[in-house]
């Protein structure tokens, strides 16, 4: 850059040629420009004094580019147009207030809805938009700045991952079904409770198979089990009392704390996996969505 720099001194000369180039005209240009045109006819001949060439053939009232100041003037006009689509980008990105969030339904409704009135408040100049899908989103493929996601990060090359949360699995049901079944004292009690399964369509997740498991219990899966493939309804059917349902910690702390559901058994599984921010390398994300970015990480934190 510093040849090139000694070669071209001045970098708006070469804006001056590109427009002059463009109209053979240096009136145009200059009207264009918001300049003389003397002052376009000037830079023009400093620049070729500079590169030690013409670039316009000169006639009373017209100009024209030589066959060099063609070349030089397409090469000139495709850099110049890259600088400036990447210029409007990044200038769009510092007006952007809308971000866009791709998430599970389950995660949406039950940990981020709950929170949108301390977002708003945290940062009220942003429009949070939620994206919410049966399957994980390609994010570079539908232009979506932000994503959650649970698993292996080493899974997503493509992406920058944050832990959000660590996937700790709980079994849980209301009070009232506790109340009627009693509290087991071991896990094999609670295999004898009526479990409620999620069938999850797409997206991989712990099970009671995986879940007694890791407890060292051998499942023998009931017959005419409640199935549903959806986890919202799968903690909706926990609180009308209808069995034991596996509940994911980070999504499920309200409905605890607030003694909607209760923990059934002593036995928790830690999964060593997580639930992540997640956003493509191959973009910078936009200050709004760096914001947005840091605060689930903050609130995921607590």
């Amino acid at each position: 850059m510093q040849s090139l720099k000694k070669l071209l001194p001045s970098a708006s000369a070469l804006i001056v040629f590109e427009a002059a180039g463009r109209h053979e005209n240096f009136s145009r240009a200059a009207e264009e420009l918001a300049m003389t045109q003397a002052a376009v006819s000037y830079a023009v001949r400093t620049l070729e004094g500079q590169l030690g060439v013409p670039l316009f053939h000169r006639s009373h009232r017209a100009v024209a580019l030589t066959e060099t100041g063609a070349r030089f003037h397409a090469d000139v006009s495709a850099g110049l147009a890259r600088i400036q689509k990447s210029a409007e980008q990044i200038r769009a990105k510092g007006r952007e207030t809308n971000v866009t969030l791709s998430a599970s339904t389950a995660f949406a409704s039950m940990w981020m809805l709950p929170r949108m009135p301390k977002f708003r408040e945290d940062l009220p100049d942003i429009d949070l938009r939620i994206q919410t899908s049966v399957r994980d989103l390609d994010l570079e493929e539908e232009g979506i700045p932000l994503g959650i996601r649970g698993g292996d990060p080493a899974s997503w090359p493509d992406y920058h991952a944050d832990l959000l949360a660590s996937e700790i699995v709980t079994a849980v049901a209301s009070p009232s079904f506790v109340e009627s079944h009693g509290m087991p004292d071991a896990v094999e009690g609670i295999a004898q409770l009526r479990l409620i399964h999620l069938d999850e369509p797409v997206r991989v997740a712990c099970d009671w198979k995986e879940w007694f498991e890791s407890a060292g219990l051998h499942y023998r899966p009931q017959s005419r089990p409640l199935t549903i493939n959806d986890y919202v309804l799968v903690i909706q059917a926990a609180l009308a009392g209808e069995g034991v349902a596996l509940g994911w910690d980070h999504l499920i702390e309200r409905q605890v704390a607030s003694g909607a559901l209760v923990p059934v058994g002593q036995h928790v599984l830690r999964t060593g996996s997580g639930f992540h921010v997640v956003w493509p390398r191959s973009r910078e994300l936009s200050g709004p969505a760096r914001k947005v970015r840091d605060w689930l990480l903050a609130e995921g934190g607590h």
